[in-house]
C-alpha cells in the first residue's frame, strides 16, 4: 500500500465526490491500485482555489468507470472522509510539504510532477500535513474554545497526543471535527429555525446533525451535515421533519407534529437556511436518503407527547 495526494477541483467536470468517489484516467491506475486500503490527501490546484490540502480519505476499491473507456473510479471507504479543520497551505516558509516537489536547490519544482493529478506521498509528509490540518489537540482546542483551562493548568498537560491514524479512525475525534466544520459552514445558526443562540460562555446552542447516519454509510462531509438546534436535531433524526427534493423546502410530518409547534420552531418561509458557501450545501442524495428512509417513520422514542 502507499499514500497519495489526489488533486480535486470543486468545479471538476469529472464525477468526483471527495467523500464517495474519485474519477481518474488509466495513466494513474498503477499508483491508485497501490493505494487501495490506504489513506490519501485531497489537494486543490493553485488555479482552482485557495484551499491547498483540504481533506483525507481512504480508498476501498478501484473499478472501471462504466461507459468510459480508459477511466476508472476509486471508491472511498465509508466513514473515512474527513475535511481538515484548517486548510494546509501549499508551501511552508516557501518550501513544499511534499518532499517530491522540492528541487535539489531547495526551491519548489515547476511543471512535471507538480501538475500530476495523482502523486505518491511519503509517510512522513502525510503525517506532517495531517498534523496541521487535523491537529492532535483538536478536542482540547474545542473544549478550551468555550471553557478556558483553569489557571495553573497547562494545555500540554491536558492533551494526549494520539497517533495520526488512530485520530483519523477515532469516533470522538471525528465527531468534533465534523461538528466544527458544520457549525462554521452555517455560522452557528440553525438551518431550520434560523436562530443563532449562545450560552453565557459563548458556546453555540446549535448542533451538527448527520443527514445520513454514519452507521448507514453516511459520511463526515459537511455536505452530509445540517446545523440544527437540539430540538430540531431530535425531530430530524426521528423523521418528524425532512427536506423536499428542491433541497430547500422543509417537510413536516403534520399528522405527528402540531401546527403550533411548527410555527414556533421553523423559519416563517418554511425554507432551509443554506451555508454562504454553496460547496457546503447539503448534497441532494443525502437529503433523498433521509426522505426515503427516515421521514414519516418516527424513528426511536414513541409515542411522542407535545405537552
Amino acid at each position: 500500500m502507499t499514500k497519495l495526494v489526489l488533486l480535486h477541483k470543486a468545479d471538476s467536470i469529472y464525477e468526483d465526490e471527495p467523500d464517495l468517489v474519485y474519477d481518474f484516467p488509466s495513466i494513474y491506475l498503477k499508483a491508485m491500485n497501490e493505494a487501495v486500503g490506504d489513506w490519501i490527501v485531497y489537494y486543490e490546484p493553485v488555479k482552482a482555489g485557495p484551499r491547498g490540502y483540504f481533506a483525507v480519505a481512504k480508498i476501498e476499491q478501484i473499478i472501471p468507470k462504466p461507459k468510459s473507456a480508459g477511466r476508472f473510479l476509486a471508491l472511498i471507504s465509508p466513514g473515512s472522509f474527513l475535511a481538515f479543520d484548517t486548510f494546509v497551505p501549499r508551501l511552508s516558509n516557501g518550501t513544499p510539504f511534499e518532499t517530491s516537489l522540492i528541487a535539489p536547490d531547495g526551491t519548489p519544482k515547476k511543471g512535471g510532477i507538480v501538475q500530476q493529478a495523482v502523486r505518491r506521498l511519503s509517510e512522513a509528509d502525510f503525517a506532517r500535513i495531517v498534523n496541521i490540518g487535523l491537529p492532535p489537540n483538536l478536542e482540547q482546542q474545542e473544549e478550551n474554545r468555550y471553557s478556558p483551562s483553569l489557571p495553573g493548568f497547562k494545555e500540554e498537560m491536558l492533551t494526549f497526543e494520539r497517533p495520526v491514524l488512530e485520530r483519523l479512525t477515532r469516533r470522538p475525534y471525528r465527531d468534533i471535527a465534523f461538528r466544527r466544520s458544520v457549525r462554521e459552514a452555517y455560522d452557528n445558526r440553525c438551518a431550520m429555525s434560523g436562530l443563532k443562540l449562545k450560552n453565557g460562555g459563548g458556546r453555540p446552542e446549535v448542533q451538527a446533525a448527520h443527514i445520513r447516519p454514519v452507521e448507514e454509510k453516511g459520511t463526515d462531509s459537511v455536505r452530509n451535515g445540517l446545523a440544527l438546534s437540539g430540538t430540531l436535531h431530535w425531530m430530524f433524526d426521528r423523521g418528524l421533519v425532512s427536506i423536499a427534493d428542491d433541497c430547500e423546502t422543509i417537510l413536516v410530518s403534520h399528522n405527528k407534529v402540531p401546527a403550533d409547534v411548527v410555527q414556533r420552531l421553523l423559519r416563517h418561509n418554511g425554507k432551509l437556511l443554506k451555508p454562504s458557501n454553496p460547496l457546503h450545501a447539503p448534497h441532494p442524495e443525502n437529503l433523498r436518503w433521509h426522505r426515503e428512509n427516515r421521514f414519516g417513520q418516527v424513528v426511536g422514542d414513541v409515542p411522542i407527547s407535545w405537552n
